[in-house]
């Protein structure tokens, strides 16, 4: 069995109550990510009350950080939550899975739509207009 650790992601958040909500997400965008979508719902329910239990015993008036940190490690999903202490879960991979197994996240290199777009744009400039914009910082400039 292979027991380096493959893939890793992590997130520092201020020990609020949003930070439940913020780790539901960061938990669903890291697994979709490494294309484990059928332990979206036991991630987030193992991560969200581990954020929890940190949440729960902070003072809000002076909250600290709490760091959530999703590990592929042998045949393991380990979420750890680490604020005064480290608290961690261990997930089964799928059956048949290895943490090498695990393609890293992959990037489409293509401009999306709208950047495409951008890059056609060009603006025509008044000349009359840049020589007021010019002439009024000339004047703000301390000599």
């Amino acid at each position: 069995m292979n027991t380096e650790t493959a893939q890793v992601d992590d997130l520092q958040l201020v020990a609020l109550p949003s930070a439940v909500n913020c780790t539901d997400i960061f938990v669903r965008f890291t697994l979709t990510e490494w294309d484990l979508r059928p332990m979206i719902e036991d991630g987030v329910n193992a991560a969200t009350e581990l954020v929890r239990t940190v949440v729960d015993g902070t003072d809000s008036e002076s909250p600290g950080l709490v760091a959530v940190r999703l590990r592929l490690h042998g045949d393991r999903l380990v979420i750890e939550v680490n604020s005064d202490r480290v608290r961690q879960h261990e997930l089964p991979l799928p059956t048949g899975l290895t943490a090498s197994d695990i393609p890293l996240p992959q990037r489409d290199p293509k401009k999306s739509a709208a950047a495409e777009q951008d890059d056609d744009y060009t603006a025509e400039m008044d000349p009359e207009v840049m020589q007021r914009i010019l002439a009024g910082l000339s004047r703000s400039s301390p000599q």
